[in-house]
Protein backbone atom coordinates (compact mmCIF):
# COMPACT_ATOMS: atom_id res chain seq x y z
CA UNK A 1 0.00 0.00 0.00
CA UNK A 2 1.33 3.48 -0.87
CA UNK A 3 2.20 5.79 1.99
CA UNK A 4 0.50 9.16 2.23
CA UNK A 5 3.28 11.50 1.14
CA UNK A 6 3.16 15.12 2.30
CA UNK A 7 5.87 16.79 0.25
CA UNK A 8 7.70 20.06 0.84
CA UNK A 9 9.64 21.49 -2.14
CA UNK A 10 12.80 23.53 -1.49
CA UNK A 11 14.68 25.00 -4.46
CA UNK A 12 15.90 28.50 -5.24
CA UNK A 13 14.68 28.30 -8.85
CA UNK A 14 10.98 29.06 -9.22
CA UNK A 15 10.73 27.21 -12.53
CA UNK A 16 12.19 24.05 -10.96
CA UNK A 17 9.66 24.20 -8.13
CA UNK A 18 6.84 24.78 -10.63
CA UNK A 19 7.95 21.80 -12.69
CA UNK A 20 8.17 19.55 -9.64
CA UNK A 21 4.79 20.78 -8.41
CA UNK A 22 3.19 19.94 -11.75
CA UNK A 23 4.92 16.58 -12.07
CA UNK A 24 4.51 15.34 -8.50
CA UNK A 25 1.34 17.06 -7.33
CA UNK A 26 -0.85 14.95 -9.60
CA UNK A 27 0.59 11.63 -8.44
CA UNK A 28 -1.68 9.38 -6.33
CA UNK A 29 -0.88 9.63 -2.65
CA UNK A 30 1.36 12.72 -3.01
CA UNK A 31 0.31 16.13 -1.71
CA UNK A 32 2.47 19.26 -2.05
CA UNK A 33 2.17 20.95 1.36
CA UNK A 34 4.58 23.86 0.87
CA UNK A 35 7.49 25.45 -0.96
CA UNK A 36 10.58 27.48 -0.08
CA UNK A 37 13.29 29.25 -2.09
CA UNK A 38 16.17 28.45 0.29
CA UNK A 39 16.90 26.56 3.49
CA UNK A 40 16.19 29.37 5.93
CA UNK A 41 13.19 28.49 8.09
CA UNK A 42 12.55 25.21 6.26
CA UNK A 43 12.64 23.16 9.48
CA UNK A 44 9.86 25.30 10.95
CA UNK A 45 7.91 25.14 7.68
CA UNK A 46 8.26 21.35 7.57
CA UNK A 47 6.94 21.09 11.10
CA UNK A 48 4.05 23.50 10.53
CA UNK A 49 2.97 21.88 7.25
CA UNK A 50 3.15 18.31 8.55
CA UNK A 51 5.51 17.31 5.74
CA UNK A 52 6.89 13.79 5.94
CA UNK A 53 9.34 14.28 3.06
CA UNK A 54 11.38 17.31 1.98
CA UNK A 55 12.72 17.42 -1.57
CA UNK A 56 15.62 19.86 -1.41
CA UNK A 57 18.26 21.44 -3.62
CA UNK A 58 21.76 21.60 -2.16
CA UNK A 59 23.16 24.91 -3.43
CA UNK A 60 20.89 27.79 -2.42
CA UNK A 61 21.37 31.35 -1.14
CA UNK A 62 21.47 32.17 2.59
CA UNK A 63 21.19 28.57 3.83
CA UNK A 64 22.20 25.59 1.69
CA UNK A 65 20.61 22.16 1.62
CA UNK A 66 23.16 20.54 3.93
CA UNK A 67 22.62 23.03 6.75
CA UNK A 68 18.86 22.92 6.27
CA UNK A 69 18.95 19.11 6.42
CA UNK A 70 20.76 19.27 9.77
CA UNK A 71 18.06 21.56 11.17
CA UNK A 72 15.26 19.37 9.85
CA UNK A 73 16.76 16.16 11.21
CA UNK A 74 17.10 17.81 14.64
CA UNK A 75 13.31 18.08 14.92
CA UNK A 76 11.55 15.78 17.39
CA UNK A 77 9.74 13.89 14.61
CA UNK A 78 11.68 14.82 11.48
CA UNK A 79 10.55 14.18 7.92
CA UNK A 80 12.78 12.38 5.44
CA UNK A 81 15.03 14.66 3.42
CA UNK A 82 15.90 13.92 -0.21
CA UNK A 83 18.54 16.00 -1.96
CA UNK A 84 17.62 16.69 -5.59
CA UNK A 85 20.41 18.54 -7.37
CA UNK A 86 22.56 18.86 -10.48
CA UNK A 87 25.76 18.46 -8.43
CA UNK A 88 27.18 15.04 -7.50
CA UNK A 89 30.60 15.98 -6.11
CA UNK A 90 31.87 13.47 -3.53
CA UNK A 91 32.14 16.05 -0.76
CA UNK A 92 28.58 17.29 -1.29
CA UNK A 93 27.18 13.76 -1.30
CA UNK A 94 28.94 12.79 1.93
CA UNK A 95 28.09 16.06 3.68
CA UNK A 96 24.41 15.64 2.81
CA UNK A 97 24.28 12.00 3.89
CA UNK A 98 26.11 12.74 7.14
CA UNK A 99 23.63 15.54 7.79
CA UNK A 100 20.83 12.96 7.66
CA UNK A 101 19.55 12.94 4.08
CA UNK A 102 17.80 9.70 3.17
CA UNK A 103 18.51 10.06 -0.54
CA UNK A 104 20.66 11.92 -3.03
CA UNK A 105 19.15 12.19 -6.51
CA UNK A 106 20.10 14.06 -9.66
CA UNK A 107 17.72 16.36 -11.54
CA UNK A 108 18.29 14.58 -14.83
CA UNK A 109 16.60 11.37 -13.65
CA UNK A 110 13.38 10.39 -15.50
CA UNK A 111 10.15 11.47 -13.75
CA UNK A 112 8.87 7.91 -13.14
CA UNK A 113 12.15 7.04 -11.40
CA UNK A 114 11.93 10.16 -9.24
CA UNK A 115 8.38 9.26 -8.18
CA UNK A 116 9.44 5.68 -7.40
CA UNK A 117 12.42 6.93 -5.36
CA UNK A 118 10.19 9.28 -3.35
CA UNK A 119 7.82 6.42 -2.55
CA UNK A 120 10.68 4.12 -1.50
CA UNK A 121 12.24 6.73 0.77
CA UNK A 122 8.91 7.51 2.44
CA UNK A 123 8.55 3.76 3.06
CA UNK A 124 11.90 3.76 4.89
CA UNK A 125 14.44 2.79 2.24
CA UNK A 126 17.47 4.85 1.21
CA UNK A 127 17.88 5.75 -2.46
CA UNK A 128 20.90 7.10 -4.29
CA UNK A 129 21.02 7.89 -8.01
CA UNK A 130 23.17 5.40 -9.97
CA UNK A 131 25.84 8.05 -10.65
CA UNK A 132 26.08 8.92 -6.95
CA UNK A 133 26.14 5.27 -5.94
CA UNK A 134 29.05 4.61 -8.31
CA UNK A 135 31.01 7.47 -6.72
CA UNK A 136 30.43 6.09 -3.23
CA UNK A 137 31.41 2.57 -4.27
CA UNK A 138 34.66 3.88 -5.74
CA UNK A 139 35.35 5.89 -2.59
CA UNK A 140 34.65 2.98 -0.28
CA UNK A 141 36.83 0.57 -2.24
CA UNK A 142 39.90 2.77 -1.90
CA UNK A 143 42.40 1.73 0.80
CA UNK A 144 41.69 3.51 4.06
CA UNK A 145 42.82 3.71 7.69
CA UNK A 146 42.22 0.99 10.29
CA UNK A 147 38.57 -0.09 10.33
CA UNK A 148 36.04 1.13 12.85
CA UNK A 149 33.50 -1.43 11.64
CA UNK A 150 34.21 -4.07 14.31
CA UNK A 151 33.87 -1.49 17.09
CA UNK A 152 30.45 -0.45 15.81
CA UNK A 153 29.26 -4.01 15.14
CA UNK A 154 30.23 -4.99 18.69
CA UNK A 155 27.40 -2.73 19.92
CA UNK A 156 24.83 -4.86 18.08
CA UNK A 157 23.31 -8.29 18.63
CA UNK A 158 24.14 -11.00 16.05
CA UNK A 159 20.76 -10.51 14.36
CA UNK A 160 21.28 -6.75 14.24
CA UNK A 161 24.75 -7.24 12.81
CA UNK A 162 23.38 -9.30 9.91
CA UNK A 163 20.74 -6.69 9.18
CA UNK A 164 23.19 -3.78 9.50
CA UNK A 165 25.57 -5.39 7.02
CA UNK A 166 22.68 -6.00 4.62
CA UNK A 167 21.79 -2.30 4.91
CA UNK A 168 25.36 -1.39 3.90
CA UNK A 169 24.84 -3.43 0.73
CA UNK A 170 21.82 -1.29 -0.14
CA UNK A 171 19.20 -3.95 0.57
CA UNK A 172 15.61 -2.82 1.18
CA UNK A 173 13.59 -4.02 4.18
CA UNK A 174 11.73 -6.50 1.98
CA UNK A 175 14.96 -7.85 0.49
CA UNK A 176 16.53 -8.27 3.93
CA UNK A 177 13.42 -10.03 5.21
CA UNK A 178 13.51 -12.49 2.31
CA UNK A 179 17.26 -13.04 2.66
CA UNK A 180 17.09 -13.73 6.41
CA UNK A 181 13.67 -15.48 6.39
CA UNK A 182 12.09 -13.02 8.83
CA UNK A 183 9.18 -10.61 8.56
CA UNK A 184 9.50 -7.05 7.28
CA UNK A 185 8.20 -5.88 10.67
CA UNK A 186 11.07 -7.70 12.38
CA UNK A 187 13.57 -6.03 10.06
CA UNK A 188 12.08 -2.59 10.79
CA UNK A 189 12.29 -3.25 14.52
CA UNK A 190 15.95 -4.26 14.27
CA UNK A 191 16.77 -1.26 12.06
CA UNK A 192 15.24 1.08 14.65
CA UNK A 193 17.34 -0.57 17.36
CA UNK A 194 20.49 -0.29 15.21
CA UNK A 195 19.88 3.42 14.63
CA UNK A 196 19.62 4.01 18.36
CA UNK A 197 22.69 1.97 19.28
CA UNK A 198 24.89 3.55 16.62
CA UNK A 199 23.55 7.07 17.29
CA UNK A 200 22.58 7.77 13.68
CA UNK A 201 19.32 8.94 12.15
CA UNK A 202 18.81 6.86 9.00
CA UNK A 203 19.90 3.82 7.00
CA UNK A 204 22.36 5.72 4.83
CA UNK A 205 24.28 6.76 7.92
CA UNK A 206 24.44 3.13 9.05
CA UNK A 207 26.13 2.30 5.75
CA UNK A 208 28.51 5.25 6.04
CA UNK A 209 29.48 4.35 9.60
CA UNK A 210 30.17 0.70 8.80
CA UNK A 211 31.86 1.25 5.45
CA UNK A 212 33.75 4.49 5.46
CA UNK A 213 36.70 3.45 7.61
CA UNK A 214 36.89 -0.18 6.50
CA UNK A 215 39.89 -1.25 4.38
CA UNK A 216 39.27 -2.29 0.77
CA UNK A 217 39.71 -6.01 1.38
CA UNK A 218 36.91 -6.11 3.98
CA UNK A 219 34.37 -4.70 1.52
CA UNK A 220 34.86 -7.01 -1.43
Amino acid sequence: MDHDIRLLLVDDEWLVRAGLRTMLGGQPGITIVGEAGDGTGVAELAQASGANLVLMDIRMPRMNGVEATKEIRALADPPHVVILTTFDHDSLVLRALRAGASGFLLKDMPPPELVAAIRRITAGDQVLSPAVLRKLILRFTEPGPAPARDKHLALLTPAEQRIALAVTRGRSNAEIAAELSVSVTTVKTHVSSILGKLGVSNRVQIALMLNEHAPAESRR
